[in-house]
Protein backbone atom coordinates (compact mmCIF):
# COMPACT_ATOMS: atom_id res chain seq x y z
CA UNK A 1 0.00 0.00 0.00
CA UNK A 2 1.61 3.22 -1.20
CA UNK A 3 0.64 6.51 1.84
CA UNK A 4 0.72 9.81 0.73
CA UNK A 5 1.23 12.05 3.73
CA UNK A 6 -0.76 15.67 2.70
CA UNK A 7 1.18 18.00 5.08
CA UNK A 8 -0.94 21.40 4.54
CA UNK A 9 -1.56 24.99 6.13
CA UNK A 10 -4.94 25.48 6.94
CA UNK A 11 -7.14 28.45 8.10
CA UNK A 12 -9.58 27.83 11.07
CA UNK A 13 -12.83 27.96 9.90
CA UNK A 14 -11.98 28.59 6.04
CA UNK A 15 -14.20 25.28 4.84
CA UNK A 16 -13.87 26.00 1.44
CA UNK A 17 -10.66 26.85 1.45
CA UNK A 18 -9.11 23.68 3.56
CA UNK A 19 -11.22 21.81 1.15
CA UNK A 20 -10.28 22.99 -2.19
CA UNK A 21 -6.01 22.45 -1.00
CA UNK A 22 -6.99 18.91 0.92
CA UNK A 23 -8.95 17.82 -2.67
CA UNK A 24 -5.97 19.27 -4.90
CA UNK A 25 -3.19 17.34 -2.55
CA UNK A 26 -5.36 13.99 -2.33
CA UNK A 27 -5.45 14.79 -6.62
CA UNK A 28 -1.99 14.65 -7.03
CA UNK A 29 -1.08 12.00 -4.61
CA UNK A 30 -3.52 9.66 -6.50
CA UNK A 31 -0.96 11.13 -9.66
CA UNK A 32 1.60 9.10 -7.99
CA UNK A 33 -0.26 6.20 -7.87
CA UNK A 34 -1.15 6.22 -3.82
CA UNK A 35 -3.75 4.64 -2.61
CA UNK A 36 -4.28 6.86 0.44
CA UNK A 37 -3.58 9.99 1.61
CA UNK A 38 -3.24 11.21 5.45
CA UNK A 39 -4.33 14.69 6.53
CA UNK A 40 -3.68 16.62 9.63
CA UNK A 41 -5.46 16.83 12.95
CA UNK A 42 -8.82 18.96 12.38
CA UNK A 43 -7.37 19.70 8.75
CA UNK A 44 -11.45 20.63 7.64
CA UNK A 45 -11.96 22.99 10.11
CA UNK A 46 -8.34 23.97 11.05
CA UNK A 47 -6.78 23.73 14.42
CA UNK A 48 -7.64 24.90 17.60
CA UNK A 49 -10.47 25.18 16.86
CA UNK A 50 -11.38 26.51 20.67
CA UNK A 51 -14.44 27.49 21.32
CA UNK A 52 -15.89 27.87 17.55
CA UNK A 53 -16.97 24.07 18.01
CA UNK A 54 -19.65 25.10 20.29
CA UNK A 55 -21.44 26.83 16.93
CA UNK A 56 -24.32 24.43 15.46
CA UNK A 57 -22.91 25.86 12.15
CA UNK A 58 -19.36 25.16 12.71
CA UNK A 59 -19.98 21.96 13.22
CA UNK A 60 -22.18 21.23 10.48
CA UNK A 61 -20.37 23.31 8.06
CA UNK A 62 -17.15 21.02 8.47
CA UNK A 63 -18.90 17.82 8.21
CA UNK A 64 -20.82 19.09 5.12
CA UNK A 65 -17.49 19.87 3.56
CA UNK A 66 -16.24 16.50 4.19
CA UNK A 67 -18.92 15.32 2.43
CA UNK A 68 -17.60 17.28 -0.53
CA UNK A 69 -14.30 16.26 -0.58
CA UNK A 70 -15.33 12.72 -0.63
CA UNK A 71 -17.40 13.28 -3.36
CA UNK A 72 -14.13 14.84 -5.40
CA UNK A 73 -11.24 12.55 -4.52
CA UNK A 74 -12.68 9.08 -5.56
CA UNK A 75 -9.81 6.77 -6.73
CA UNK A 76 -8.05 7.21 -3.69
CA UNK A 77 -8.59 6.87 -0.26
CA UNK A 78 -8.73 10.15 2.02
CA UNK A 79 -8.20 10.63 5.85
CA UNK A 80 -8.64 14.01 7.18
CA UNK A 81 -9.63 15.67 10.60
CA UNK A 82 -12.57 17.14 11.44
CA UNK A 83 -15.33 18.14 14.18
CA UNK A 84 -18.04 15.39 15.07
CA UNK A 85 -21.28 15.09 17.02
CA UNK A 86 -20.81 13.53 19.95
CA UNK A 87 -23.15 11.51 22.07
CA UNK A 88 -22.04 10.93 25.19
CA UNK A 89 -22.80 11.97 29.03
CA UNK A 90 -19.63 14.11 29.85
CA UNK A 91 -21.74 17.77 28.53
CA UNK A 92 -19.33 17.87 25.27
CA UNK A 93 -21.65 18.30 22.30
CA UNK A 94 -18.30 17.13 20.02
CA UNK A 95 -15.45 14.82 19.31
CA UNK A 96 -12.06 15.62 17.64
CA UNK A 97 -12.29 12.64 14.66
CA UNK A 98 -10.68 11.21 11.57
CA UNK A 99 -12.53 10.30 8.82
CA UNK A 100 -11.74 7.73 6.43
CA UNK A 101 -13.04 9.21 2.89
CA UNK A 102 -13.47 6.21 0.61
CA UNK A 103 -15.61 5.80 -3.09
CA UNK A 104 -17.31 9.28 -2.70
CA UNK A 105 -18.56 8.67 0.70
CA UNK A 106 -17.65 9.01 4.48
CA UNK A 107 -17.13 5.36 5.18
CA UNK A 108 -15.01 5.27 8.80
CA UNK A 109 -14.87 7.66 11.76
CA UNK A 110 -12.72 7.25 14.18
CA UNK A 111 -12.80 10.09 17.14
CA UNK A 112 -9.32 11.02 19.79
CA UNK A 113 -9.30 9.03 23.13
CA UNK A 114 -6.73 10.95 24.77
CA UNK A 115 -7.53 14.78 25.13
CA UNK A 116 -4.72 16.93 26.26
CA UNK A 117 -4.94 20.03 29.06
CA UNK A 118 -1.28 21.29 29.16
CA UNK A 119 0.94 23.73 28.45
CA UNK A 120 -1.05 25.30 25.41
CA UNK A 121 -3.50 22.24 24.91
CA UNK A 122 -7.54 22.70 26.61
CA UNK A 123 -9.23 19.81 24.45
CA UNK A 124 -11.15 18.90 27.96
CA UNK A 125 -12.62 21.76 27.48
CA UNK A 126 -14.44 21.67 23.84
CA UNK A 127 -13.74 17.95 23.40
CA UNK A 128 -15.46 14.54 24.69
CA UNK A 129 -13.21 11.88 24.61
CA UNK A 130 -14.10 8.94 22.37
CA UNK A 131 -14.84 5.58 24.80
CA UNK A 132 -13.05 3.43 22.20
CA UNK A 133 -11.04 3.08 18.92
CA UNK A 134 -11.34 0.31 16.20
CA UNK A 135 -9.48 -0.80 13.33
CA UNK A 136 -9.83 -0.01 9.49
CA UNK A 137 -9.11 -2.11 6.43
CA UNK A 138 -7.39 -1.11 3.57
CA UNK A 139 -5.63 -2.92 0.58
CA UNK A 140 -5.91 -5.67 3.02
CA UNK A 141 -4.32 -4.69 5.99
CA UNK A 142 -5.62 -3.97 9.35
CA UNK A 143 -4.80 -0.11 10.41
CA UNK A 144 -4.50 1.57 13.34
CA UNK A 145 -5.37 5.45 13.31
CA UNK A 146 -4.82 7.71 16.04
CA UNK A 147 -5.08 11.29 16.58
CA UNK A 148 -2.28 13.35 17.52
CA UNK A 149 -2.19 12.88 21.68
CA UNK A 150 -2.95 9.28 21.22
CA UNK A 151 0.22 8.12 20.53
CA UNK A 152 2.09 10.25 23.16
CA UNK A 153 1.55 7.55 26.19
CA UNK A 154 3.49 5.04 25.30
CA UNK A 155 5.26 3.04 28.43
CA UNK A 156 8.36 1.96 26.53
CA UNK A 157 9.20 5.98 25.71
CA UNK A 158 7.82 7.86 29.14
CA UNK A 159 9.12 7.22 32.51
CA UNK A 160 5.88 9.20 33.74
CA UNK A 161 2.82 8.86 31.78
CA UNK A 162 -0.60 11.17 31.73
CA UNK A 163 -3.04 8.52 30.85
CA UNK A 164 -4.70 5.39 32.19
CA UNK A 165 -4.78 4.08 28.76
CA UNK A 166 -2.50 4.06 26.02
CA UNK A 167 -4.60 3.88 22.03
CA UNK A 168 -1.42 2.41 20.24
CA UNK A 169 -0.98 -0.44 22.58
CA UNK A 170 -4.92 -1.23 22.46
CA UNK A 171 -4.82 -0.75 18.72
CA UNK A 172 -1.98 -3.04 17.96
CA UNK A 173 -3.46 -5.96 20.15
CA UNK A 174 -6.38 -5.91 18.00
CA UNK A 175 -4.27 -6.40 15.13
CA UNK A 176 -3.23 -3.37 13.75
CA UNK A 177 -0.52 -4.07 11.20
CA UNK A 178 -0.02 -0.28 10.09
CA UNK A 179 0.04 2.75 12.63
CA UNK A 180 -0.91 6.16 10.87
CA UNK A 181 -1.20 9.65 13.06
CA UNK A 182 -2.87 12.56 12.29
CA UNK A 183 -1.39 15.53 14.25
CA UNK A 184 -1.53 19.42 14.87
CA UNK A 185 1.64 19.34 16.89
CA UNK A 186 2.96 23.08 17.77
CA UNK A 187 6.97 23.39 17.05
CA UNK A 188 9.26 24.36 19.57
CA UNK A 189 12.72 24.08 19.91
CA UNK A 190 13.74 20.14 19.43
CA UNK A 191 10.29 19.05 19.62
CA UNK A 192 11.15 17.13 16.14
CA UNK A 193 13.76 15.01 17.63
CA UNK A 194 11.45 14.61 20.32
CA UNK A 195 8.91 13.22 17.70
CA UNK A 196 10.97 10.89 15.95
CA UNK A 197 12.43 9.42 18.92
CA UNK A 198 9.09 8.92 20.60
CA UNK A 199 7.19 7.16 17.15
CA UNK A 200 10.08 5.39 16.52
CA UNK A 201 10.50 3.69 19.66
CA UNK A 202 6.36 2.73 19.27
CA UNK A 203 7.37 1.35 15.42
CA UNK A 204 10.33 -1.10 16.73
CA UNK A 205 8.44 -2.46 20.07
CA UNK A 206 5.28 -3.12 18.27
CA UNK A 207 7.24 -4.03 14.61
CA UNK A 208 4.72 -2.10 12.38
CA UNK A 209 5.39 0.78 10.13
CA UNK A 210 4.41 4.07 11.72
CA UNK A 211 3.53 7.46 10.16
CA UNK A 212 2.86 11.06 11.56
CA UNK A 213 1.35 13.70 9.12
CA UNK A 214 1.74 17.26 11.05
CA UNK A 215 0.52 20.25 10.04
CA UNK A 216 2.30 23.46 8.87
CA UNK A 217 1.51 27.40 9.77
CA UNK A 218 0.91 29.69 12.09
CA UNK A 219 -2.08 30.27 13.83
CA UNK A 220 -2.12 32.65 16.57
CA UNK A 221 0.86 32.27 19.09
CA UNK A 222 1.41 28.56 17.78
CA UNK A 223 3.78 27.90 14.91
CA UNK A 224 3.24 24.07 12.99
CA UNK A 225 6.11 22.83 11.52
CA UNK A 226 5.19 20.37 9.86
CA UNK A 227 8.16 17.90 9.57
CA UNK A 228 5.55 14.89 8.56
CA UNK A 229 7.69 11.36 8.46
CA UNK A 230 6.93 7.54 8.23
CA UNK A 231 9.43 4.87 10.04
CA UNK A 232 10.07 1.47 9.15
CA UNK A 233 9.45 -1.43 12.08
CA UNK A 234 13.30 -0.84 12.85
CA UNK A 235 12.01 2.64 13.40
CA UNK A 236 14.39 4.26 10.01
CA UNK A 237 13.16 7.00 8.60
CA UNK A 238 11.79 5.87 5.46
CA UNK A 239 9.94 9.27 4.45
CA UNK A 240 10.49 12.50 5.29
CA UNK A 241 8.31 15.94 4.77
CA UNK A 242 9.91 18.79 4.73
CA UNK A 243 9.82 21.58 7.75
CA UNK A 244 7.92 25.01 7.81
CA UNK A 245 6.80 24.30 4.48
CA UNK A 246 3.62 22.80 2.60
CA UNK A 247 4.72 19.05 1.09
CA UNK A 248 3.69 16.00 -0.45
CA UNK A 249 5.59 12.84 0.42
CA UNK A 250 4.46 8.83 -0.24
CA UNK A 251 6.07 5.42 1.44
CA UNK A 252 5.34 2.23 0.76
CA UNK A 253 4.38 -0.11 3.75
CA UNK A 254 5.51 -3.57 1.46
CA UNK A 255 8.87 -2.29 0.28
CA UNK A 256 9.67 0.53 2.94
CA UNK A 257 10.44 2.80 0.87
CA UNK A 258 9.38 6.37 0.55
CA UNK A 259 10.59 10.23 -0.20
CA UNK A 260 12.78 11.84 2.17
CA UNK A 261 12.86 15.88 1.28
CA UNK A 262 15.44 17.32 2.42
CA UNK A 263 15.49 19.20 5.57
CA UNK A 264 17.28 21.80 8.25
CA UNK A 265 17.76 20.60 12.33
CA UNK A 266 19.79 23.44 12.77
CA UNK A 267 18.46 24.64 16.01
CA UNK A 268 19.14 28.73 15.63
CA UNK A 269 17.87 28.02 11.75
CA UNK A 270 14.75 26.65 13.00
CA UNK A 271 13.80 28.91 15.10
CA UNK A 272 14.18 31.53 12.70
CA UNK A 273 12.25 29.86 9.89
CA UNK A 274 9.97 29.30 12.52
CA UNK A 275 9.25 33.32 13.28
CA UNK A 276 9.48 33.85 9.83
CA UNK A 277 6.19 31.15 9.10
CA UNK A 278 4.43 32.42 12.49
CA UNK A 279 5.04 35.97 11.40
CA UNK A 280 3.47 35.56 7.69
CA UNK A 281 0.63 33.17 8.59
CA UNK A 282 -0.54 35.78 11.56
CA UNK A 283 -0.32 38.64 9.29
CA UNK A 284 -2.36 37.11 6.26
CA UNK A 285 -4.48 35.33 8.55
CA UNK A 286 -5.46 38.37 10.43
CA UNK A 287 -6.19 40.14 7.09
CA UNK A 288 -3.47 42.32 7.21
CA UNK A 289 -0.40 42.78 4.10
CA UNK A 290 1.56 45.40 5.47
CA UNK A 291 3.38 45.67 9.07
CA UNK A 292 4.91 48.55 10.56
CA UNK A 293 7.90 48.41 13.58
CA UNK A 294 10.14 50.82 15.36
CA UNK A 295 13.50 50.78 14.85
CA UNK A 296 15.71 51.38 17.58
CA UNK A 297 18.84 51.08 16.47
CA UNK A 298 19.13 48.11 18.66
CA UNK A 299 19.11 44.28 18.10
CA UNK A 300 15.79 43.39 19.08
CA UNK A 301 14.06 46.10 16.36
CA UNK A 302 17.13 44.22 14.54
CA UNK A 303 15.73 41.07 14.40
CA UNK A 304 12.11 42.02 14.29
CA UNK A 305 12.68 43.65 11.17
CA UNK A 306 14.34 41.20 9.49
CA UNK A 307 11.78 38.60 9.84
CA UNK A 308 9.30 40.91 9.07
CA UNK A 309 10.98 40.93 5.63
CA UNK A 310 11.60 37.69 4.96
CA UNK A 311 7.69 36.78 6.25
CA UNK A 312 6.00 40.16 4.38
CA UNK A 313 8.44 41.00 1.44
CA UNK A 314 10.07 44.55 2.03
CA UNK A 315 7.55 46.71 0.33
CA UNK A 316 5.32 45.53 3.18
CA UNK A 317 7.26 46.85 6.43
CA UNK A 318 7.77 49.97 7.54
CA UNK A 319 10.45 50.97 10.10
CA UNK A 320 10.14 54.05 12.28
CA UNK A 321 12.87 56.22 13.47
CA UNK A 322 11.53 58.06 16.59
CA UNK A 323 15.03 59.41 18.54
CA UNK A 324 14.24 61.05 21.77
CA UNK A 325 16.21 63.15 24.49
CA UNK A 326 18.62 60.37 25.11
CA UNK A 327 18.92 58.40 21.88
CA UNK A 328 22.57 58.26 20.63
CA UNK A 329 23.46 59.37 17.18
CA UNK A 330 24.97 55.55 16.61
CA UNK A 331 21.76 54.07 17.27
CA UNK A 332 20.07 56.66 15.15
CA UNK A 333 22.96 56.06 12.18
CA UNK A 334 22.03 51.79 12.64
CA UNK A 335 18.50 51.88 12.38
CA UNK A 336 18.73 53.69 9.11
CA UNK A 337 21.59 51.49 7.80
CA UNK A 338 19.53 48.84 9.10
CA UNK A 339 16.70 50.06 6.74
CA UNK A 340 18.95 50.63 3.67
CA UNK A 341 19.98 47.67 3.75
CA UNK A 342 16.59 45.63 4.20
CA UNK A 343 15.28 48.37 1.50
CA UNK A 344 12.11 49.30 3.25
CA UNK A 345 10.25 52.73 4.03
CA UNK A 346 12.16 54.07 6.39
CA UNK A 347 10.50 57.55 8.30
CA UNK A 348 12.21 59.44 11.17
CA UNK A 349 9.61 61.07 13.65
CA UNK A 350 11.70 62.60 16.53
CA UNK A 351 9.81 62.67 19.92
CA UNK A 352 12.02 65.40 21.33
CA UNK A 353 9.67 68.25 21.36
CA UNK A 354 6.64 66.05 22.50
CA UNK A 355 8.44 64.47 25.80
CA UNK A 356 9.11 68.55 26.26
CA UNK A 357 5.65 69.50 25.96
CA UNK A 358 4.87 66.47 28.40
CA UNK A 359 6.79 67.12 30.91
CA UNK A 360 5.88 71.03 31.09
CA UNK A 361 2.08 70.15 31.17
CA UNK A 362 3.00 67.55 33.93
CA UNK A 363 5.30 69.72 35.90
CA UNK A 364 2.90 71.17 38.15
CA UNK A 365 1.35 68.08 39.15
CA UNK A 366 5.00 66.53 39.43
CA UNK A 367 6.03 69.60 41.57
CA UNK A 368 9.02 68.84 43.98
CA UNK A 369 9.14 65.23 42.96
CA UNK A 370 12.89 64.06 40.76
CA UNK A 371 12.75 62.23 37.29
CA UNK A 372 12.57 58.91 37.94
CA UNK A 373 11.45 56.01 35.57
CA UNK A 374 8.26 57.67 35.10
CA UNK A 375 9.74 59.97 32.31
CA UNK A 376 11.33 56.93 30.89
CA UNK A 377 8.27 55.12 30.75
CA UNK A 378 6.48 58.31 29.22
CA UNK A 379 9.44 58.34 26.13
CA UNK A 380 8.19 55.00 25.95
CA UNK A 381 4.79 55.59 25.49
CA UNK A 382 5.07 58.77 23.30
CA UNK A 383 6.37 56.29 20.77
CA UNK A 384 3.81 53.15 21.17
CA UNK A 385 1.02 56.54 20.21
CA UNK A 386 3.50 57.23 17.12
CA UNK A 387 3.29 53.78 15.84
CA UNK A 388 -0.51 53.04 16.46
CA UNK A 389 -1.07 56.11 14.26
CA UNK A 390 0.79 55.19 11.78
CA UNK A 391 -0.42 51.42 12.20
CA UNK A 392 -4.52 52.99 12.02
CA UNK A 393 -3.10 55.37 8.86
CA UNK A 394 -1.72 52.88 7.12
CA UNK A 395 -4.05 49.96 7.44
CA UNK A 396 -0.95 47.90 9.09
CA UNK A 397 -0.24 45.59 11.67
CA UNK A 398 1.92 46.77 14.32
CA UNK A 399 4.98 44.64 15.43
CA UNK A 400 6.32 44.68 18.87
CA UNK A 401 10.47 43.87 19.70
CA UNK A 402 10.35 42.93 23.10
CA UNK A 403 12.03 39.86 23.74
CA UNK A 404 11.64 36.77 26.61
CA UNK A 405 13.77 38.27 28.75
CA UNK A 406 12.88 41.56 29.29
CA UNK A 407 9.45 40.34 29.12
CA UNK A 408 10.02 38.21 31.51
CA UNK A 409 11.30 40.55 34.64
CA UNK A 410 9.04 43.69 33.25
CA UNK A 411 11.41 45.53 31.51
CA UNK A 412 8.88 46.82 29.40
CA UNK A 413 6.52 50.00 29.56
CA UNK A 414 2.55 49.33 28.99
CA UNK A 415 0.89 51.12 26.62
CA UNK A 416 4.51 51.96 24.90
CA UNK A 417 6.94 49.58 23.77
CA UNK A 418 4.21 46.99 24.07
CA UNK A 419 2.09 48.44 22.39
CA UNK A 420 0.86 46.12 19.22
CA UNK A 421 -0.57 43.41 17.50
CA UNK A 422 1.75 40.68 17.52
CA UNK A 423 4.97 40.31 19.58
CA UNK A 424 7.36 38.37 17.59
CA UNK A 425 10.36 37.53 19.89
CA UNK A 426 8.48 37.71 23.00
CA UNK A 427 9.36 33.68 23.72
CA UNK A 428 12.97 34.94 21.99
CA UNK A 429 15.47 35.35 25.03
CA UNK A 430 18.03 37.73 24.67
CA UNK A 431 20.79 35.37 24.38
CA UNK A 432 19.04 33.79 21.22
CA UNK A 433 18.46 37.29 19.74
CA UNK A 434 22.03 37.34 19.21
CA UNK A 435 22.00 34.31 17.71
CA UNK A 436 19.24 34.58 15.39
CA UNK A 437 21.26 38.28 14.35
CA UNK A 438 24.35 36.71 14.10
CA UNK A 439 22.28 33.77 11.68
CA UNK A 440 20.66 36.73 9.31
CA UNK A 441 23.99 38.13 8.81
CA UNK A 442 25.33 34.69 7.35
CA UNK A 443 23.14 34.88 5.00
CA UNK A 444 23.40 38.72 4.10
CA UNK A 445 24.71 41.12 6.25
CA UNK A 446 21.93 43.26 6.96
CA UNK A 447 22.31 43.97 10.46
CA UNK A 448 25.05 46.81 11.34
CA UNK A 449 27.82 45.53 13.07
CA UNK A 450 27.94 48.38 15.57
CA UNK A 451 24.39 46.87 16.64
CA UNK A 452 25.51 43.63 17.47
CA UNK A 453 28.13 44.37 19.47
CA UNK A 454 27.10 47.46 21.96
CA UNK A 455 26.12 47.02 24.85
CA UNK A 456 22.02 46.86 25.43
CA UNK A 457 20.36 50.33 26.09
CA UNK A 458 16.81 51.25 26.22
CA UNK A 459 18.94 54.59 26.01
CA UNK A 460 15.68 56.60 28.35
CA UNK A 461 17.91 58.15 30.59
CA UNK A 462 21.80 59.27 30.01
CA UNK A 463 24.23 56.97 29.34
CA UNK A 464 21.78 54.23 30.43
CA UNK A 465 22.88 50.46 30.23
CA UNK A 466 20.51 47.41 30.16
CA UNK A 467 23.39 46.16 32.89
CA UNK A 468 22.17 48.83 35.11
CA UNK A 469 19.11 46.96 35.98
CA UNK A 470 19.47 43.27 35.47
CA UNK A 471 22.10 40.96 35.33
CA UNK A 472 23.83 39.91 32.48
CA UNK A 473 21.73 38.00 29.82
CA UNK A 474 23.81 34.97 29.84
CA UNK A 475 23.14 34.95 33.64
CA UNK A 476 19.59 36.18 33.47
CA UNK A 477 18.74 33.87 30.93
CA UNK A 478 20.27 30.97 32.30
CA UNK A 479 17.54 31.79 35.40
CA UNK A 480 14.53 32.48 33.22
CA UNK A 481 14.88 28.99 31.74
CA UNK A 482 15.05 27.47 34.75
CA UNK A 483 11.95 29.25 36.95
CA UNK A 484 9.80 30.03 33.81
CA UNK A 485 10.22 26.62 31.92
CA UNK A 486 11.13 24.06 34.65
CA UNK A 487 9.46 25.89 37.42
CA UNK A 488 12.62 25.35 39.80
CA UNK A 489 13.22 26.91 43.12
CA UNK A 490 15.39 29.79 43.70
CA UNK A 491 17.33 28.36 46.37
CA UNK A 492 18.07 24.65 43.50
CA UNK A 493 18.89 27.11 40.70
CA UNK A 494 21.47 29.14 42.80
CA UNK A 495 23.16 25.94 44.17
CA UNK A 496 23.12 24.33 40.24
CA UNK A 497 24.63 27.27 38.37
CA UNK A 498 26.59 28.98 41.40
CA UNK A 499 24.52 31.92 41.02
CA UNK A 500 24.01 34.34 44.70
CA UNK A 501 20.72 33.39 45.93
CA UNK A 502 20.13 36.50 46.66
CA UNK A 503 20.44 37.33 42.89
CA UNK A 504 18.11 34.20 42.26
CA UNK A 505 14.95 35.61 43.95
CA UNK A 506 14.97 39.24 42.57
CA UNK A 507 14.75 37.94 39.15
CA UNK A 508 12.23 35.56 40.29
CA UNK A 509 10.06 38.35 42.23
CA UNK A 510 10.45 40.19 39.13
CA UNK A 511 9.16 37.65 37.19
CA UNK A 512 5.92 36.93 39.92
CA UNK A 513 5.32 41.09 39.92
CA UNK A 514 5.27 41.42 36.31
CA UNK A 515 2.33 39.12 35.32
CA UNK A 516 0.24 41.52 35.09
CA UNK A 517 2.16 43.29 31.93
CA UNK A 518 2.43 39.73 30.60
CA UNK A 519 -1.11 39.23 30.41
CA UNK A 520 -1.93 42.34 28.60
CA UNK A 521 0.80 41.64 25.74
CA UNK A 522 0.13 41.08 22.82
CA UNK A 523 0.02 37.53 21.34
CA UNK A 524 3.54 36.00 21.13
CA UNK A 525 4.74 33.16 18.56
CA UNK A 526 5.40 30.41 20.47
CA UNK A 527 8.89 28.75 20.21
CA UNK A 528 9.88 27.57 23.35
CA UNK A 529 7.94 24.60 25.38
CA UNK A 530 7.09 27.19 28.16
CA UNK A 531 5.92 30.16 26.19
CA UNK A 532 4.53 33.65 27.89
CA UNK A 533 0.86 33.50 27.02
CA UNK A 534 -1.90 31.11 27.35
CA UNK A 535 0.29 28.39 28.22
CA UNK A 536 1.50 29.85 31.08
CA UNK A 537 -1.38 30.51 33.73
CA UNK A 538 -0.92 31.74 36.71
CA UNK A 539 -2.78 34.86 38.80
CA UNK A 540 -2.18 38.31 38.90
CA UNK A 541 -3.77 39.21 42.90
CA UNK A 542 -1.69 36.65 44.32
CA UNK A 543 0.73 36.65 47.54
CA UNK A 544 3.94 35.66 45.79
CA UNK A 545 6.27 33.26 48.29
CA UNK A 546 9.79 34.11 46.66
CA UNK A 547 9.06 37.64 47.46
CA UNK A 548 7.75 37.38 50.54
CA UNK A 549 11.25 36.11 51.57
CA UNK A 550 13.03 39.33 50.20
CA UNK A 551 16.09 39.70 48.63
CA UNK A 552 19.12 42.62 49.02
Amino acid sequence: MRIALGQINTVIGDFSGNSDKIIDFARRARGTGADLILFPELSICGYPPRDLVERSSFVEGNWQAAETIARETQGISVICGLVTQANSGTGKSVLNSAALLRDGKIAFVQSKRLLPTYDVFDEMRNFAPADHQELFTAADRKVALTICEDAWNDKHFWDRRLYGIDPVEDLIRAGGQVLLNISASPFYLHKRELRRDMLATIAKNYHVPVAMVNQIGGNDSLVFDGSSFALSPNGEVIAQAKSFEEDLVWFDTESLKGEIHPGNDDVVASAYSALVLGTRDYVHKCGFRRAVLGLSGGIDSALTACIAVDALGKENVIGVGMPGPYSSQGSIDDAAELARNLGIRFEMVPIGGMFEAYTQALGPVFAGRAADVTEENLQARIRGSLLMAISNKFGSLLLTTGNKSELGVGYCTLYGDMCGGLAVISDVPKTLVYELSNYVNTRSPLIPRSTIDKPPSAELRPDQKDSDSLPDYDVLDHILEDYVEENRAPEEIAAAHGYGPDLVRKVACLVDKSEYKRQQAAPGLKISEKAFGFGRRYPIAAKVEVCEKGSS
